[in-house]
Parts: structure tokens; C-alpha cells; sequence
């Protein structure tokens, strides 16, 4: 099959779990054969090639803003996808829907990645909140199908909507490593810290974890990755109820090897996002064998099944404390949970699986 990828800003992964969902299944597609093209947006990827792990990119431009950077750049994509007379358009994120019918015109099958519910966001604005719900509306009308990678969602397009989508998990293969240079680099001892990977937006709730972690009398630390580009104001206060505590360490954004080494070496990670569907840190956390702790949306206590803890994300920084001042006082109790958490990562998520279903949807879908 000849097989496009919109809607994401491209490979090599440095962004978001989309991203990662990118590069893991267009590489697999194409050992599997398929000829796999990504849509790169020009200021996000700086890699200088046109091809990467057998992907063809098309680096395309796009309006660098908060509200327009994704549809824009989709909308481009979706124009030069017409004459690429691709056997399937993949798309992700339920923004993207309304351009989904563009590749359509020339016989190409569409289908659409919704994601989570990305209105429930604070970084929206109302009239924004309103679009997105609108586009997921269109999701159930303008590409020939679409999917989510949580059942919570799918069964929110069932009641909203009356459609049901079909259902493709998240993958979470990983690569452990040893301590290294990234754990050298902040001073960190493997099994000795609590670790956050995300977005510095407000709905992470990263605050529950820094406010909490404060109030812990352990000499473990807490490793907090990520940043934003939209929510300067959100990061700064994070930093400033930071300062003073050693303990608590910022890396910024980390990928590829420095990524797996301290996702490899952590004791606990911590997942505080209120809002999305599957997180894709979340899954490559419990492969890592970490013990994890969720904000208790529906969304993260799916993913989590029985192999870990949560805390209520309504009460917030105190409910999250009691949990992680149990497990700091137990780490015996928390490596038993890292390998529940492992093993039920290898049965539900792993990309291999997530490969197969993506090539019988598109097959089905061409049929």
C-alpha cells in the first residue's frame, strides 16, 4: 500500500506521543513492505534528510501559532497529497477532520486518529473548545473511518454521536538501558527518583507532583521532563515552586537514548494529566517496569488496568502525597508493582500488535 501521515509535525519524534506513533508504525509498515510518506512541518523537524527509517518526508510549511500551526500545515499537506494519489491518508488528531475529505477527490481512503478530548484543555480559549468540538463531529462524517486509542473515548463518539470508532491501543515497546550519561549529567542513582514526562500545560497538573513531592521527608528525587512552547506563564510558576528544593530536577525536553535511560532507571512515575486519552509516557513508563501512580481520569485507570496506583486528581497535591509517601517508605512494594505494570504493558501495548491493526484497518478500509 502506498500510505501518507498527517497531521503531527513529523520524524524524527521530538515533540508528543503522536509523533512516536509516527515513527513506530511507518517504520514497521515499511519493513512490512508499504511505501510510508510523513508530512513534516519545516520549523519543527530540523533532520536534513528525505528519508528516515525508510519514510519519505515532505517538509511542508506552516503559520507558527498556537491556533493555526496544525490545521494549517494539514491543510497543505492534504493539497499536496492530491496528486500523490496515496492508497491511504492517515491522519491524527480530531482537529484535523475537516480537511479529511481533500485526499478523497482522487479515490484516496482517509482515516482520522481522534485522540483524546482535546476541549477539555485550559490552554483553549471558548471559541477554540468550540471548534474542536465540532471537529469531532466531522470525525464521524468526513474521512471514510476513524479510530481512538482509548475506550473511553470511543464510547464518548458512541453516546455523543451515535458512531461507534474502531479501537487501536497505543504501543509502548521501549529500550531499557543502563545508568549513563543522562543519570550522570543531574546526579541521579538508578532506583533513587520519581519521574514526570509531559507537556508543561495546565491540565498535566504537573503542580500536584512538585507541590507533593515537597512535602515527602525522602532523600529519593524527582526528575521532571518536558516544556511547552504555548504556557510560558504555567512553566515559570512551576519552576518558582520549585526553587529551593534540590531534590527536584528540570531536564527540559529529553528523546531517543537520554529518554529510555531514565525512563529505564526510575523507581516511580507519575502521571498527573487531567485530561486526553491514552498517555503515550504512561504506557512507555509501565514497559520501562516503573510503578506507576495516575491522576484518576478514566482515561489513565484504563490504561493502568490492575498494575498500578492512582490518586484523585480532584483533591489534588495531599491525595498524591499520601500515595507517594507510601511507596517511598516500601520500594519493595513499588519494584513488585514496576513489574506487574512491565508485564501488563507487554500484553496490551506493544507496536508490533498496534502494526497489525493499523494494516487490517487499512486493508478493510480499502475493501
Amino acid at each position: 500500500m502506498k500510505i501518507a501521515m498527517l497531521g503531527t509535525r513529523g520524524v524524527p519524534a521530538n515533540y508528543s506521543g503522536f509523533e512516536t506513533c509516527v515513527e513506530q508504525l511507518g517504520q514497521r509498515l515499511v519493513e512490512r513492505g508499504h511505501d510510508v510518506t510523513v508530512y513534516c512541518r519545516s520549523h519543527h523537524i530540523e533532520y536534513e534528510g528525505d528519508t528516515y527509517k525508510g519514510m519519505h518526508l515532505v517538509m511542508l510549511p506552516t503559520v507558527a501559532n498556537k491556533y493555526l500551526d496544525t490545521i494549517v500545515h494539514s491543510l497543505f499537506s492534504s493539497i499536496h497529497a492530491l496528486s500523490q494519489r496515496y492508497d491511504i491518508a492517515l491522519y491524527f488528531i480530531a482537529g484535523n477532520s475537516p480537511v479529511t475529505w481533500i485526499p478523497r477527490l482522487v479515490g484516496t481512503r482517509t482515516i482520522l486518529n481522534v485522540d483524546g478530548l482535546d476541549w477539555k484543555r485550559e490552554k483553549w480559549p471558548e471559541l477554540a473548545k468550540k471548534y474542536i468540538q465540532f471537529a469531532e463531529y466531522l470525525a464521524t462524517k468526513l474521512p471514510n473511518t476513524y479510530l481512538t486509542d482509548s475506550r473511553v473515548v470511543e464510547n464518548y463518539y458512541l453516546e455523543r454521536f451515535n458512531s461507534r470508532s474502531t479501537y487501536i491501543p497505543y504501543g509502548s515497546d521501549v529500550t531499557i538501558l543502563p545508568p549513563g550519561e543522562m543519570l550522570a549529567k543531574y546526579g541521579l542513582e538508578q532506583g533513587r527518583y520519581i519521574l514526570f514526562v509531559g507537556r508543561f500545560v495546565p491540565e498535566n497538573c504537573i503542580h500536584h507532583l512538585i507541590e507533593a513531592f515537597r512535602a515527602l521527608d525522602t532523600d529519593l528525587k524527582c526528575v521532571i521532563v518536558g516544556d511547552s512552547a504555548y504556557a510560558e506563564a504555567y512553566v515559570t510558576s512551576l519552576r518558582q515552586s520549585a526553587e529551593g528544593d534540590p531534590r527536584i530536577v528540570f531536564t527540559g525536553y529529553v528523546f531517543g537514548k537520554g529518554y529510555h535511560e531514565l525512563g529505564s532507571n526510575a523507581c516511580i512515575f507519575v502521571e498527573t494529566s487531567g485530561v486526553g486519552g491514552t498517555h503515550p509516557a504512561l504506557v512507555e513508563a509501565m514497559a520501562f517496569g516503573n510503578c506507576v501512580i495516575v491522576n484518576d481520569t478514566p482515561e489513565n485507570l484504563e490504561t493502568i488496568g490492575d498494575a498500578g496506583f492512582s490518586y484523585s486528581g480532584q483533591a489534588g497535591a495531599p491525595a498524591l502525597k499520601e500515595v507517594l509517601q507510601k511507596l517511598v517508605e516500601n520500594l519493595d512494594l513499588a519494584a513488585d508493582y514496576g513489574e506487574r505494570a512491565r508485564e501488563y504493558a507487554r500484553i496490551h501495548y506493544t507496536w508490533d500488535a498496534v502494526t497489525d491493526d493499523y494494516e487490517r484497518l487499512f486493508q478493510e478500509t480499502l475493501r
